[in-house]
């Protein structure tokens, strides 16, 4: 039976949307649930199909699509239904909307893609109508739109929503949801006399509210015509129908909406607000706050299913380190949520903790400054007020805990033998981690190791790798202390540059060996210079490549192969399965004209430097301090390097074998046809990896993870610091800067030049001088660096990753700069000062 042309509104549901579009779909179902919709009908996406076909519309050309659904004559079947439909309304004026089936999707609203027609009156007037708004589907908008998001052509279609035209004396647009700072349970209304697409086409300037939904309250107002649009009443009459709508649509909704001159309320469209940050799963009863922890390693990326196994395995040893079950402890059992397929930890016990509080924003401070300012703020918040008394009290609590993590002990023999005490925790690692799984010869067996790897090693290898971290913070921050005024911000900075015993920084020291024997071979050259990076990486595998590279580029990897962009990730590729970055890197390497600007001339600069800074430094104090400092410098020296080892050891020594272990599995079961290729056990649990060996065909769960997984990786923001309610904690209290953007210093200096934005190191390029523009780093950018005249970050502080590398390169850097991947453009002339922690546009 062939799908009917024309339907009445209330014969549709939310199910429908394939037949009503997405906008159809909505009404429809608000209309069963009893909401106050204006009547209507649908023009169905099989009278589209008649059309189209009708009109010889061609899905590759779009231009042509147009044309020929403007022109052409709408199928008589077509018309004779959609204007029985429109006599049995009475006639009159109705509005005419587009609804597409890609609308109103999860990811991708399509709000104002299509074209809308109000106060449409007689018969050849909806016809036409009816026909623009066909055409509007193949508009270059809606297209472009489409294509961002990667939504198919060919099978998308559309539907026509007709309804009686309100005679409204005002309208406007309400959001559940506050669609700027993401906080549910907020209802932000704007209102203008008249329709209400002036509103949405931003032709006037709405009376704007914000409602508490949950109070019933108005919390702002702005008034801007003569007297009020709405009354108070209504306005929070409003924001509940809005609180109805959101529950039974399944989320917060953008509603468009009409009052009439009874002051009564109708509904004329609503759709998903896409654009919001998504919550956990589970949404506790009092407000949390979340921490990013990806976004803080420099990774703005969703993390694969299995890649996110790996994070709560870590967040329940975490917990199980730090808990005391004695008492309340300032960090909860199993701290980590996932929110928007990322990793994120509840610190909201350590912000409601007199000691955890100060820790919190002063370590912040140095690795992610942008989250100590927003973790100042809302301390401030009575929700997050300190709930243990006394400090004195608060360390009783604590110390205990940590003392029993052996953590302080830890960090106190690196602070006495650096260099053994190192050696020791390598040797140590690498002994504890080693996992012989040559007896594992089924997939059952495989999945089996993974979990029991995880089980034993997360509990030996963590409380070793932390006090790495806090050995070297401590000697640098008690230097600083101890030298008080005598010292600037940039002065100790310099103490960091040229740092022993940073394994990233070794990685790019080899990387350039490398690249310097390739620069002193002519064939080589001539190879690298003259393909692109995937055929060359294609070449090496095949044993193509001119020896120097062919051999060179093996035994990199043999070292560093476990490494790649987005190395935290357990689901992404490392080196040594696709070396296409890094050899384009080498291709940029290659370009680079001046050996003073060579990495290991910086880094050897970079070491004297600091050196004759500490000298001086020393210089400025006398008798015991001097002493002290002498030595807390030294240590600072010796142990800041090692900030990087912790994550280098963690994704060699656990990384590594758990995928190791992992990529066979993913071979069997694409062979018995239970996933479609090995690559994709990475987009699955592990309790769905297991279902996958028993007999399960995961093949459609696997098609959900992708795509839930391409849908966030083309989310330009994510935030820091996350509330529970859906609040971005950074938007919400950290007032804008005027005048330029601000950041926090890392790296001094100050330098002109041209800005390139790069969201990704995969296949970038820089020229040299140019200064990079990124949200955040992690090692697999470090080679950019080498031709960078200067840096800019969103996030990061001073001790973050791309904060210490540019200080070995010597490049002024800036970080914690909000919004610069926004508010900067490629191309743009801008100045950076390392030392004031300032970006400013230079004047032309």
């Amino acid at each position: 039976m062939a799908d009917p042309l024309v339907l009445s509104l209330d014969e549709i549901r939310a199910a429908d949307a394939a037949i009503a579009g997405g906008k159809g779909a909505n009404l429809g179902e608000l209309i069963a649930a009893g909401f106050p919709v204006p009547n209507g009908f649908i023009v169905t996406t099989a009278a589209y199909g008649v059309a189209a076909r009708s009109a010889r519309v061609d899905p590759s050309d779009p231009r042509s699509a147009v044309d020929r659904l403007r022109a052409g004559e709408v199928p008589r079947a077509v018309a004779t239904a959609a204007l029985d439909a429109y006599r049995s309304l009475g006639g009159g004026k109705v509005a005419v909307r587009s609804s597409a089936t890609a609308e109103d999707l999860p990811g991708a609203s399509f709000a104002g893609q299509q074209d809308t027609f109000l106060n449409v009156e007689g018969d050849q007037s909806l016809i036409d109508a009816i026909r623009r708004c066909w055409a509007s589907l193949w508009n270059e908008r809606a297209v472009a739109y489409r294509r961002e998001r990667g939504l198919d052509d060919q099978s998308v279609a559309l539907a026509v929503v007709v309804q009686l035209m309100v005679d409204a004396v005002a309208a406007g647009v309400m959001f559940t949801a506050d669609p700027i700072n993401g906080r549910r349970g907020t209802a932000v209304i704007d209102a203008a006399p008249g329709l209400g697409d002036a509103v949405v086409s931003g032709a006037v300037d709405p009376d704007h509210h914000v409602v508490d939904v949950s109070a019933g309250q108005i919390t702002e107002r702005v008034v801007r015509h003569e007297r009020p649009v709405m009354t108070d009443a209504l306005i929070v009459e409003l924001a509940e129908v809005g609180r109805r709508i959101e529950r039974r649509l399944g989320g917060p909704q953008d509603v468009e909406f009409a009052v009439d001159g009874d002051e009564r309320l109708w509904i004329v469209q609503a759709r998903p607000i896409t654009t919001l940050y998504p919550l956990p799963d589970e949404v506790p009863s009092d407000t949390r706050v979340y921490f990013s922890i990806s976004v803080a390693q420099g990774y703005f990326a969703p993390i694969t299913p299995m890649g996110m196994e790996v994070f709560l395995a870590i967040g329940r040893r975490v917990g199980a380190t730090f808990i005391d079950d004695r008492s309340s402890s300032a960090i909860a059992r199993s701290p980590v949520v996932v929110a928007g397929e990322r990793p994120f930890v509840d610190v909201t016990a350590v912000l409601r903790d007199p000691v955890g509080r100060d820790f919190l924003e002063r370590v912040s401070a140095i690795g992610e400054a942008r989250s100590s300012v927003v973790f100042r703020k809302l301390s401030t918040d009575l929700r997050f007020a300190a709930r243990h008394g006394r400090r004195v009290d608060s360390v009783r609590r604590i110390l205990p805990v940590v003392l029993r993590s052996r953590i302080p002990l830890r960090a106190l023999r690196l602070w006495l033998s650096p260099d053994r005490s190192r050696a020791r925790l390598i040797r140590d690692i690498e002994q504890g981690t080693r996992v012989d799984i040559s007896a594992r010869v089924t997939a059952s067996e495989r999945l089996d190791a993974v979990e029991e790897f995880m089980q034993v090693t997360l509990p030996f290898v963590f409380p070793r790798l932390l006090p790495v971290v806090v050995a070297g913070m401590v000697s640098y921050v008690a230097a600083g202390r101890l030298l008080g005024h005598r010292a600037a911000p940039e002065e100790l900075m310099t103490l960091s540059r040229g740092l022993p015993n940073n394994p990233t920084t070794e990685m790019d020291l080899a990387l350039w060996e490398l690249t310097k024997h390739i620069r002193s071979d002519a064939a080589s050259r001539e190879l690298l210079t003259g393909r692109t990076p995937a055929e060359l990486a294609e070449a090496y595998r095949t044993g193509q490549l001119a020896p120097v590279v062919q051999t060179g580029l093996s035994a990199f990897l043999d070292r560093y192969g476990f490494r790649s962009v987005g190395e935290i990730d357990l689901g992404v590729a490392r080196w040594s399965e696709d070396p296409t970055h890094l050899l384009g890197v080498i291709s940029n390497y290659l370009l680079l004209g001046d050996d003073a600007l060579a990495p290991d001339a910086q880094f050897r600069r970079g070491a004297r430097e600091a050196e004759a800074m500490a000298t001086a430094l020393l210089g400025r104090v006398r008798g015991p301090r001097r002493l002290l400092l002498r030595f807390l410098l030294g240590r600072a020296r010796a142990l800041m390097g090692s900030r990087e080892l912790p994550k280098y050891m963690l994704i060699r020594n656990v990384f590594t074998p758990i995928r190791a272990m992992l990529r066979p599995v993913g071979a069997e079961l694409a062979a018995t046809g239970r996933v479609s290729v090995p690559e994709d056990i990475y987009f699955l649990t592990l309790a769905e990896a297991r279902g996958a060996i028993a007999g399960a065909d995961v093949r459609e769960t696997v098609a959900v993870h992708r795509a839930v997984y391409a849908r966030e990786i083309a989310r330009r923001h994510v935030p820091r610091v996350l509330l529970s309610d859906g609040t971005d904690a950074e938007v919400a209290l950290v007032e804008p800067v005027e005048g330029g953007l601000r950041g926090s210093p890392a790296s001094p200096g100050v330098v002109t030049g041209k800005a390139r934005v790069i969201r990704s190191p995969q296949g970038a390029h820089l020229e040299p001088g140019e200064i990079l523009v990124t949200p955040s780093t992690d090692p697999g950018w470090t080679p950019l660096f080498l031709t960078a005249g200067g840096l800019v970050m969103e996030m990061g502080g001073m001790m973050s990753h791309g904060a210490v590398v540019a200080r070995e390169y010597g490049i002024p850097a800036v970080v914690g700069v909000a919004g610069a991947t926004e508010r900067i453009v490629t191309g743009d002339s801008i100045t950076v000062d390392g030392t004031a922690g300032v970006v400013s546009m230079a004047a032309t």
